[in-house]
């Protein structure tokens, strides 16, 4: 049995933590410190309203619909664009180099978590006219927030 009292606990927080960052499409709730391994958020699109059809180069995502209704646009494995409708409770994951666009058919609530927010996001179609997001674009925003 691993004793517990190795470990260190001076990096223990018992803090909540969270960024609202709205957007153009709805918001995102990150509820993750920037430091951890790993992002966790809510990501909230109102309905009728997507976001940019996008690419990572180092980031992967995986979603969970919590409530309402949504679709993803996303690349299969031949390279071609489909669009699956995601179901209450069940995963999805967009992978590096995979084109995806999440689309609210409702206003809707999706869990995601990724790796950390790394690289770029490199937007090929925004309803919003955004250019490409950097790390050092991200940070920027929710360092004023």
């Amino acid at each position: 049995m691993t004793d517990y009292k190795q470990f260190k606990k001076d990096n223990f927080s018992n803090e909540p933590f969270n960024i609202k960052v709205e957007k153009p499409w709805g918001y995102e709730i990150i509820f993750t410190p920037p430091h951890l391994p790993y992002t966790g958020k809510i990501i909230h699109v109102d309905e009728g309203k997507r976001l940019s059809l996008q690419v990572h180069d180092k980031k992967v995502e995986s979603w969970i619909l919590k409530s309402g209704k949504a679709k993803v646009m996303w690349d299969n494995d031949a390279g071609e664009l489909i669009e699956t409708e995601l179901l209450p409770d069940q995963g999805f994951t967009s992978m590096v180099g995979q084109r995806h666009r999440l689309i609210g058919l409702t206003d809707c609530d999706i869990f995601e978590v990724s790796t950390p927010e790394i690289g770029t996001t490199f937007r090929l179609e925004d309803d919003y006219k955004r250019p490409d997001e950097t790390e050092e674009m991200r940070s920027n925003e929710r360092k004023s927030l």
